[in-house]
């Protein structure tokens, strides 16, 4: 098979997988998901033994394999059937095994598959450049840190479901959720098999049953909107189901760090402008001015320094992490002046 690059999540091309394939990165999800579907494929279309037998499966690790070990577990099997090897993170293989690799892409045996995993950073970088030369299969799992790249990851897991979700409801689901992929899959399909219709913001929010509105995050707005019971009602839930005070904290900084930038970006720019200026969504940008109202570039400095040592509190050194994000919150709504 060539040697084109697809990411994972692309739609297979019907071909044969290959005698090599190479999974690249470090989101682990993608890697072990891309890793099963390239083992399952190659086992549809191996030949099986004499007697039905399957292809052998090999799992091992790169670190302290060595070129005779490899030579081993790509041998040919007394009973036929062939074989498929997994080797993770190649990125540690020794100089000895990363040549048997590229000479073992060049001339593979006919029923052994390899099936290897590098992380994607510069350590052997060299071995992922020879693999590519023999032909080998590439599929690239970057890491998913981005806004957009988490809600397109959200809607492919439910497409996967035959389900949709709107904006709303992807929202939703990452601030109930969180940012770990495992976890982001698990809820999806969670929600693709206990509810109906597009999943959206109101089906979130019910099915987490609170989870999604007592986030650091909701705390953070409603700090920053000035609403001080709302805060303090939103902190006392998030607590009491176990959100962690150091998140909180984070919720907060970041809450007002996004203020402070939208607050200094040019006025008369469009919340899509502004958008592509600063790297946030639009309806970020729009939700931040609605709370800029009553705020002054000293009240957020004063808000800062608030939260700067609740963090300190929160970290060790104070008595009740409670007491110093109740007391943050406080002075935060106080900073909060009149309209500009």
């Amino acid at each position: 098979m060539g040697s084109g690059v697809r990411r994972e999540g692309d739609e297979p091309d019907g071909d044969s997988p290959g005698p090599l394939t190479v999974v690249v990165g470090e989101e682990e999800l993608l890697v072990e998901r891309s890793v099963s579907a390239a083992v399952a494929a190659a086992k549809f279309a191996g030949e099986a033994g004499p007697d039905g037998t399957e292809p052998d499966v090999h799992d091992v690790a790169a670190g302290g394999l060595t070129a005779g070990e490899l030579a081993g577990l790509t041998a040919p099997s007394l009973f036929g059937g062939g074989s498929v090897v997994v080797i993770r993170s190649v990125e540690d293989a020794t100089a000895s095994l990363a040549a048997e690799l590229t000479r073992l892409a060049r001339s593979a045996a006919p029923d052994v598959t390899l099936v290897l995993t590098h992380s994607g950073g510069a350590k052997n970088k060299a071995l992922l450049a020879d693999l590519a030369a023999a032909g080998a299969r590439r599929i690239d799992c970057p890491s998913i840190k981005r806004f957009g790249d988490r809600m397109d990851f959200l809607r492919a897991e439910f497409r996967r479901a035959g389900r949709k979700a709107d904006d709303g409801g992807l929202r939703t689901l990452l601030d109930a959720v969180g940012t770990d992929l495992r976890e982001l899959a698990a809820a999806c399909s969670q929600l693709a098999a206990d509810t109906t219709g597009v999943v959206s913001q109101a089906v979130v929010a019910r099915y987490y049953h609170g989870r999604a509105e007592a986030t650091g995050f909701a705390v953070a707005d409603k700090a920053c909107e000035g609403n001080l019971p709302a805060a303090l009602e939103q902190l006392r839930w998030a607590l009491a189901t176990g959100t962690s005070p150091v998140l909180v904290t984070s919720a907060l900084a970041a809450g007002l760090r996004t203020l402070a930038l939208v607050g200094s970006a040019g006025r008369g720019l469009s919340p899509s402008a502004q958008a592509s200026d600063l790297g946030m969504p639009s309806w970020k940008i729009d939700k931040a001015r609605q709370q800029l109202r009553g705020w002054t570039s000293e009240g957020l400095a004063r808000a800062h320094a608030a939260v700067a040592e609740a963090d300190v509190q929160v970290k060790g050194e104070g008595a009740s992490a409670a007491y110093a994000l109740e007391r943050a919150i406080t002075t935060i709504v106080s900073c909060r002046g009149t309209d500009r």
